[in-house]
Formats: C-alpha cells, structure tokens, sequence
C-alpha cells in the first residue's frame, strides 16, 4: 500500500513509519524541515517538505494514497491556540476533498467529544467535526489517552522544587499512553479496511496523579516525591516563567482543569478500549530516569 503520513519524525510518526515500512509499505512522510530529508530518507520513506497550511502542497502529497495519517503539529507561538489546530484541520479536509483519497486516520485526543473548557483539546474537536463533513471518506478518530512523555517537562521542577505537580489533585485519575502504542494502533488501522466515521481511544495505563509521582520519583531515586496541587494561577505562571508562551500556557490550565473536575476522562471511561498498549507507568519510568 501507499500511505502519506503527517507528523515529520516527531514521537508517533516515527515509529508508525518505521512499522509501517518494515510490512513492506510505501511511505511518503511530511515535513516542514528540510534538514530531515536524509533521516527521512535513511528510514526507506520519501519526503515531502512543505507547509500543513498550504493546501496545494497537501493536496499533491494525499493524491493516489491509499491512506492517508493526520496530526496537527504544535505551534507554541500561536496567538490563538484552538483557531490554529482548527484553521489547520480544515486545510487538512480541502486537501483530503481535492486529492480524493478515501481513508484518513487522523490523531485526535482524549477528551475530544467535549466541545469546550478543554485547552487545546477543544481544537481537535473542531477538527473532529469538520471532518465529519466529508462525504464518501472513511475517517478513523484515535483518541489517544494523555502522553507519558509530558512528564518529561516536570523534570526541572523535580531537581530544582523537589515535587510533582499540576492544577488537579494527587487521586485525580490518569489515563496514560505512550507514543510508541499510539503509533502500533495508527500503523494497524491505517492497514485495515473501515468505513464511515468512527473513534477508537488508546491507552496504556491507567494510574492516579498522586501514583505517577510515585513511580517516577522511585525511578530516579526519590521515592517520597510528592504530587502537588497548584492553583491555577499559579499553574500559570510557573509555565510562564519556564517559557511557555501565555497563550499556549493558559490553554494547558484549562486542559488541567478539565483532567481536575474529571470530565475529561469520562467519555474514555465509557467506551474503553478491549485492551491497552504494552508500554505500562513502570516501563516509562525507565525512559524518565534516563532523560532525568
């Protein structure tokens, strides 16, 4: 088969790529960096440099695929963090109609059937719902639950602090995945035949704030590490003060405000999945005691 992916070499692309190459597809891999040519090149894919937000670019890119991969990449200088997963997700949809490939598996979040209150998740519910319009295409929703990876910015708090810590409390519950289980699920659906409009959630633990904190902190050698609830304004401006432009900083409060009343979880909850991923709290930890 022939699939173009989106996500250049990032922490899902990569590994779907590989995957998918290794059955024996061909693969066109998008990116907007032309120093990734070679890599891209090494992995057996061809590379297609350009912009997500030139729809003539994408438009040659998904024509004749019999797949296409989509994930809006993120942009911490956007001045309006939800218009600008939106904006880009419409681009998607003309290019998809123009180029008339018929099977998109588009990476959404956990979360996703909120229309608001959501941070940045709000933007791939847009994305959801404009997609929904398209006529004659098979599209697959993966709601991936929220990325170990992430944690992987609390690091400096952890040296510098000595905690863990978000807007939401330590017995909050936390639906974790990690990239690589996400990419396993993206590489099997995108193989496979489906029709009309459907969602699969992805998860690979199942853990409590207070528990991550945990299992990290005994990784790394501080098994008393303890999660801490902040305020939101004071959620704010710690990501402010680390670099996070405000914009992108006050979307992720609001993300964490909806992981702190629950709701973000409870549509996951609702429609589980049969099984989750391979990669589990304890595996990860190994990862952060490395990059810590």
């Amino acid at each position: 088969m022939n699939f173009t992916i989106t996500g250049s070499l990032g922490h899902i692309s990569k590994p779907l790529a590989e995957t998918l190459i290794a059955a024996g597809h061909q693969v066109t891999i998008i990116s907007s960096d032309a120093a990734k040519v070679k890599a891209i090149e090494e992995l057996g894919a061809t590379a297609a440099i350009g912009s997500v937000e030139d729809v003539a670019f994408l438009t040659k890119t998904f024509s004749g695929k019999d797949a296409i991969y989509t994930m809006v990449p993120p942009n911490f200088g956007a001045s309006n963090v939800r218009e600008f997963i939106s904006s880009t997700g419409k681009k998607y949809a003309e290019a998809i109609k123009a180029s008339g490939v018929k099977h998109v598996v588009n990476l959404s979040s956990i979360g996703a059937h909120l229309a608001s209150g959501t941070g940045p998740i709000a933007g791939l519910h847009d994305v959801e719902e404009i997609y929904s319009e398209l006529d004659g295409v098979a599209v697959k929703h993966l709601r991936p639950a929220y990325f170990y990876i992430n944690f992987l910015a609390n690091i400096d708090m952890i040296k510098h602090v000595g905690i863990l810590g978000s807007n939401y409390d330590g017995e909050t519950p936390f639906v974790l995945v990690h990239p690589n289980d996400i990419a396993a699920v993206a590489a099997e659906e995108l193989q496979q035949t489906f029709e009309g409009k459907s969602i699969r959630y992805i998860a690979s633990d199942e853990s409590t704030a207070a528990n991550v904190a945990s299992v990290l902190g005994a990784a790394i050698g501080k098994p008393e590490l303890p999660w801490v609830e902040f305020t939101d304004e004071d959620a704010l401006q710690g990501m402010v003060q680390a670099g996070l432009p405000e914009p992108m900083a006050k979307s992720y409060v609001e993300m964490g405000d909806a992981i702190r009343s629950r709701k973000l979880f409870v549509d996951y909850f609702n429609h589980k999945p049969s099984s989750l991923g391979t990669i589990k709290l304890e595996d990860f930890a190994k990862e952060f005691a490395k990059a810590f």
